[in-house]
């Protein structure tokens, strides 16, 4: 079996005192710490899962510069056994459309049964990336997949639905899946298993090398564009209601048929 992961190198912003650039539409990512998307750890481990139960190799993909590599060299050393890096100038500025263009264009001609990636990234959010490329490549997929169950070529995979509810599904190979976190446990990487990979080829193209024109990808290939980023506006502290509870609720009441909550 032939599997792909496509990974993404986010920064982590949980805890960081995020500014925005000079542009207004990026932040500053001097100072913060990068690490794999968080989704994308939970499909490497998928795929590392299924390999060891049915064999075959894993391909790890990442669009990026250089530094991409030390989340490729993270997935090598968990168990994936090829690594490619896409980067180009032209790339930049791709939005999902463009950047799931940019790995069919990686994909189309390599031996795959089985594709994943996150549902979506830490840090742009849009969770559409996996699905426009199995579009593009002409896949069945499920989207934010939490179990796997492989028979042949024979996927029956659980879907998490809102409500707490689960869809399962069935799909044939080739096919693609975007998994969501919690389908499994992602093992550790020690340091010695990074330096055991640390020599390891990976494989870099280029959009001339994928057969890709500039207008294709970057800004001019996508089909949405980040017109300004902000902080949302800091609203008024909360009212805290006094008195008896039969006076709270009538002032309750009153505050919603004031701001238009209740007729």
């Amino acid at each position: 079996m032939d599997i792909i992961v496509c990974i993404k190198r986010v920064p982590e912003t949980a805890e960081a005192d995020l500014v925005i650039d000079a542009s207004g539409k990026a932040i500053e990512t001097d100072g913060l710490v990068f690490s794999i998307n968080e989704w994308d750890n939970y499909a490497v481990e998928a795929a590392i899962q299924l390999k060891e139960a049915q064999g075959g190799t894993i391909t790890v993909i990442s669009v990026g510069p250089e530094e991409n590599n030390e989340v490729l060299r993270r997935a090598l050393a968990m168990g994936a056994d090829e690594a490619i890096r896409l980067t180009d100038p032209a790339f930049e500025g791709s939005d999902a459309y463009a950047m799931a263009k940019v790995l069919a264009a990686a994909i189309r001609d390599l031996p795959h049964d089985l594709i994943l990636t996150g549902v979506q990234a830490d840090d742009d959010g849009f969770g559409a990336v996996g699905v426009v490329l199995a579009q593009m490549l002409g896949l069945p997929y499920a989207a934010l997949v939490n179990a796997i169950d492989l028979e042949g070529e024979i996927l029956t995979v659980h879907r998490e639905l809102e409500g707490g509810l689960e869809e399962v599904d069935t799909l044939k190979l080739p096919a693609l899946l975007t998994i969501q976190t919690g389908i499994n446990e992602p093992r550790y990487v020690s340091i010695m298993g990074i330096r055991r990979v640390a020599k390891k080829e990976i494989v870099v193209k280029g959009a001339g090398d994928l057969g890709l024109s500039s207008d294709e990808v970057g800004l001019k290939g996508s089909l949405s564009r980040t017109e300004e980023l902000f902080f949302p506006p800091v609203g008024e502290g909360a009212e805290i209601l006094e008195g008896t509870l039969d006076e709270r609720a009538e002032a309750l009441v009153k505050i919603l048929k004031e701001r238009g909550g209740i007729a």
